[in-house]
């Protein structure tokens, strides 16, 4: 465990009830046919997460900071006003995803409404925001996300998988018709704009030191790879169970019987064992939103990211309120989550934008700025998403 180290953080977040959700649906509904979109997402993570680490790791400030602080005049105005609408309205839809991917859980084993579970999970993830007590509680429920993982990959070993069309999958690169929303929700739930904010601060705040900044950059691409990878493979075999359970049985995928995928292993237990899973994953994302949220938002705006300050509680108080209104309104519980990946999917590209454009500043990166190889990459990510969210808003009109 001495490789891991942030970036398991940030696959923790990635790896909540969007990730659950959305892997299942697109196995459910398309069985193997965009693999390819994980793997891409999964690359796409990493090359865009070690950046944005990097950022930290060599300015000692997070990714917001760095794009206020190149910018003057209107300009200023223009990127701040971009990202504070971009995480404030992307994490406002991602966080009614994670509350009610939890509320979901919990909802299967009671009697209560779900929209009551929202308020209290809500409510229970405010509280621990604004007593700065929650890492220990934290630190359980990606134990339980850590478990979830370890049965999903169980599960898919016993399933056993076609491997000849799973790897198909991974190179067909084809869109079947009506998937385009589901590729962009998968990429959306992979790589999380917040989290680029996210990572960007915990480096630049837990940077050791008595590192050397070459060193401390080749530790944390390792560090990123390897956590990275782990969500990928997680989500791997979340996809694997449901094109193995759904798809090849030609069951339609639902609330009610999303669960099935982990009968194989678990038998009878599957029920309680995924609503608790998702309520874990669902509840370690609900925190850690809001959270990114006010770093991004008080980096952007030039104030304190210090957690006690009434500026940064203002800004995870109204993601954490628009989360609860969103998810308060009657959308079907898939539905919403599904949105809130593919609203993510469709801000990637700006967000990737500013973090490139920061990224080539050779005042600010000096020698570790990107180079060649690096640009093309993170070019063709943004290229790619782009013409994903473009070929979904022609569609809407032919």
């Amino acid at each position: 465990m001495k490789k891991f180290g942030p970036a398991l953080l940030i696959t923790a977040a990635f790896i909540g009830p969007g990730t659950v959700t959305t892997a299942t649906l697109a196995g459910g509904n398309y069985g193997f046919a965009l693999v390819w979109a994980l793997l891409f997402s999964v690359i796409a993570t990493f090359v865009l997460q070690e950046m944005a680490s990097r950022l930290g790791l060599v300015t000692g400030s997070g990714l917001a900071e760095a794009i206020r602080n190149q910018f003057s005049g209107m300009y200023k105005l223009g990127a701040v006003f971009l990202v504070v609408s971009a995480i404030g309205v992307g994490n406002a839809a991602y966080q009614a995803g994670n509350l009610t991917g939890a509320a979901l859980g919990l909802a299967t084993l009671s009697d209560i409404d779900l929209t009551i579970w929202v308020w209290i999970l809500a409510l229970a993830a405010s509280l621990l925001l604004i007593s700065g007590k929650y890492k220990l509680i934290e630190r359980a429920l990606i134990s339980l996300v850590l478990l979830m993982s370890l049965v999903f990959v169980s599960t898919m070993i016993i399933a056993s998988p076609n491997m000849g069309e799973m790897l198909n999958g991974a190179v067909s690169f084809s869109i079947p018709s009506g998937s385009a929303l589901m590729v962009i929700a998968l990429v959306g739930t992979t790589v999380v704009p917040y989290n680029l904010f996210l990572h960007a601060s915990i480096v630049a705040k837990t940077k050791d030191t008595a590192q050397n900044t070459h060193q401390a950059i080749s530790n944390n691409r390792i560090d990123a790879g390897l956590s990275i990878g782990l969500g990928g493979l997680v989500t791997l075999a979340i996809f694997s169970c449901a094109a193995t359970a759904f798809f090849a049985t030609q069951t339609q995928v639902d609330a009610s019987n999303i669960a099935t995928q982990l009968t194989p292993l678990l038998g009878g237990y599957a029920d309680m064992f995924f609503a608790c899973g998702l309520f874990a994953a669902g509840l370690t994302s609900a925190i850690t939103a809001p959270l990114a949220a006010a770093y991004a938002v008080t980096g952007a705006l030039g104030w304190s990211s210090s957690l006690d300050d009434k500026p940064f509680k203002i800004v995870w108080i109204i993601v954490m309120l628009a989360g609860v209104l969103f998810a308060s309104m009657g959308i079907k519980p898939l539905a919403a989550i599904l949105f809130a990946q593919a609203t993510n999917g469709l801000l990637l590209p700006v967000i990737a934008i500013f973090l490139i454009w920061t990224l080539n500043n050779a005042s600010l990166m000096e020698e570790h700025r990107n180079g060649l190889v690096g640009n093309l990459v993170g070019g063709a990510i943004v290229a790619f998403v782009s013409a994903l969210g473009l070929y979904k808003l022609v569609s809407l009109f032919t």
